[in-house]
């Protein structure tokens, strides 16, 4: 039935809960998943595909831990989360017309900045602050943004979705990570939407990985809540960094 024998499947699984995890909390699952399916075998189409097929499972666990503690409202976001999934799937289409090598280029210095602005902007916490764009503006705007993002390339989607929500929404940390949940689950939603039809996702593999994802995710969001910024803002900060140092690896 799997793709895979049962031993690398277990160690898939492993990978899919770590992912879930760290996901839950600041972004950054792929990280884990994406070269794990690389390793075992996937070629980089297959991985791409597979792990969306698994952080779809994960990003939907989170975000339903966050709204039943009270943190976002997901009928609220419904409209935000159609447009992330148009806009991914708009994203997955173009990746064949846009310079997605150029775009890697200019990531890692983004994703450094990112890095920084969290790691060294004083006052933020769990506390919301100015708002910069109103919620019609931020949808119409930051969330199709990076959601053709994802569905275009996907790594570090969860940081610039937060991003927005901190410094434009003026979402305090744990509120920020909570809303990124969802339009993360919509963005993977469209971007596997495309890959079904133009590539092979390790279906079944995917969807076992899926079942440790969401023990994760579920882990993960439980305990973000229970520390907020002090847990988010450092994690977010390690793999915004780590997420860098490997598309600079990956250009050498």
């Amino acid at each position: 039935m799997f793709e895979v024998s049962l031993e690398i499947l277990a160690l898939l699984m492993v990978a899919g809960f770590v992912a879930g995890f760290i996901d839950a909390i600041a972004g950054g699952g792929g990280l884990v998943t994406v070269p794990t399916l690389l390793l075992v075998g996937a070629d980089p189409v297959t991985a791409l595909a597979t792990n969306k097929v698994q952080g779809l499972f994960g990003a939907g666990t989170a975000a339903m831990s966050y709204a039943r503690g009270g943190h976002v409202n997901l009928r609220k976001q419904a409209g935000p989360a159609a447009i992330a999934f148009a806009a991914s799937m708009c994203g997955a289409l173009l990746v064949s017309v846009l310079p997605t090598d150029t775009i890697r280029l200019v990531l890692p210095i983004v994703l450094v900045g990112i890095a920084v602005f969290f790691a060294v902007k004083k006052g933020l916490d769990d506390q919301d602050r100015q708002q910069r764009l109103t919620p019609l503006i931020f949808g119409a705007s930051v969330v199709p943004l990076c959601g053709a993002y994802d569905g275009l390339l996907g790594p570090g989607a969860g940081s610039f979705y937060m991003l927005g929500f901190v410094s434009l929404a003026g979402y305090g940390v744990l509120k920020a990570t909570a809303h990124t949940k969802l339009l993360n689950f919509a963005s993977n939603l469209g971007g596997l939407a495309v890959f079904a039809v133009v590539a092979t996702p390790w279906w079944f593999t995917g969807l076992a990985m899926a079942v440790a994802q969401v023990a994760g995710a579920q882990c993960g969001a439980l305990l973000a809540q229970k520390i907020g910024a002090r847990l988010i803002k450092p994690l977010l900060v390690t793999t915004s960094l780590i997420l860098a140092v490997k598309l600079l690896w990956e250009m050498i």
